[in-house]
């Protein structure tokens, strides 16, 4: 019988990619349009990593890389990991991915069976429910509000452990919160996986932008049952380079690069060599990363004011590239109010509904100072 399977009829598309995709063609069509919709740098890749491309490419580069990725470049993840981290982590326990996306893709699932459950911190980045449902678990929310920064309470999360329990995604910097767990918060997750021997999947892909506090990797708690998972995108502005990796225990990496085998085979070539370069060289990588972290903060601090000064409760958090507003003086129906403001104050942003953060939008102000005073004052003339 011809047709889609129930698997992809199941699965939703991305609410984030597809209202930037609907702001890029307003965009298109001469509207003029203010886009706070993409988790994406607006910052250009450094030169030193555009350079080593170049370099890779005239050096004949440009064959097929291991599934694995290739080895200089799982050899530099691993003494990013222990230079960054302090985690140890050797290249054999490495994995290069399609970016960040693919790591988390193949990791569930290379873990997962029908039924297994894992744990995602509401609000959550929208592919994590959907990844999980497409490799046949189940995901259990864990609820947070803007009373406690979206800081989840461990003895929350213990409650919903069960024997099917099979792993929790920690996003820490998170999206779409911004949210920065602290050291005890992550250190209680990581002892509940020793205890109950499940995994703990920590996204890190914002670790560089963390303007108050220090990032933790639970890793250092659970070093056997922690998957870390990271990428080029966010830090170093290589989002369309499409470049992640993972570390993590043997057995896991392996059934992840098994994936990989047999789906993409591996990721570009050439962005390998490049992504080789933005970890290695550490002092040109690192000025970029510094710049653009102070750029970041101060965009925190201009639209986080500006949407509390409008009466839009925003609370102010410590790290990535985001904040979620309670808009329900423009409508308690996040949808109708992102509506709202894209038809009525040119200004595109993702409503909660997918992250679980209902009555509430996300801003990405990875824009400039200038597109944020705008955005400011047309949602103002709005209300």
């Amino acid at each position: 019988m011809r047709g889609l399977s129930q698997r992809i009829r199941s699965l939703k598309p991305s609410a984030t990619v597809a209202v930037n995709a609907k702001a890029l063609e307003l965009r298109r069509q001469g509207v003029d349009l203010i886009a706070m919709t993409a988790g994406e740098p607006d910052f250009d890749t450094p030169q030193h990593i555009k350079d080593a491309a170049a370099r890779a490419m005239a050096a004949g580069k440009t064959k097929y890389a291991p599934p694995a990725g290739i080895p200089e470049l799982r050899e530099a993840i691993s003494a990013k990991f222990k230079r960054e981290n302090a985690l140890e982590i050797p290249p054999e326990q490495t994995v290069v991915t399609v970016g960040g996306k693919q790591a988390l893709f193949n990791l569930f699932q290379a873990i997962l069976d029908p039924g297994d459950e894992v744990i995602v911190i509401a609000p959550y980045w929208v592919s994590y429910p959907e990844m999980v449902r497409f490799a046949g678990g189940n995901p259990v929310a864990v609820a947070t509000g803007p009373e406690s920064g979206f800081i989840p309470d461990p003895d929350e999360i213990a409650h919903k452990v069960t024997p099917r329990t099979k792993a929790i995604v920690v996003n820490s910097p998170g999206n779409p919160t911004g949210a920065v767990y602290p050291k005890e918060v992550l250190t209680a997750i990581a002892d509940l996986a020793n205890q109950h021997d499940f995994y703990v999947i920590s996204d890190e892909i914002y670790e560089h932008l963390i303007y108050e506090g220090e990032h933790f990797s639970p890793a250092h708690v659970a070093p056997d049952r922690t998957i870390t998972v990271n990428g080029a995108a966010k830090a170093y502005a290589m989002t369309g380079w499409r470049i992640g990796y993972a570390g993590g225990p043997k057995d896991v990496i392996k059934g992840v690069i098994d994936v990989s085998s047999q789906s993409t085979t591996s990721p570009d070539t050439i962005a390998q060599w490049a992504m080789v370069e933005a970890l290695n060289n550490v002092e040109e990588s690192g000025k970029f990363i510094a710049m653009a972290r102070e750029a970041y903060r101060r965009r925190r601090d201009l639209i986080v004011k500006g949407l509390n000064d409008l009466g839009l409760s925003t609370p102010r958090v410590n790290g990535a590239f985001y904040v979620l507003s309670d808009v329900s003086k423009i409508d308690p129906d996040e949808n109708k109010a992102a509506l709202k403001m894209l038809e009525e104050a040119k200004v595109a942003v993702v409503p909660g509904t997918d992250f679980a953060a209902p009555h509430h939008v996300r801003f990405s102000y990875a824009t400039s100072q200038e597109n944020i005073k705008k955005a400011l004052e047309r949602i103002g003339a709005i209300l």
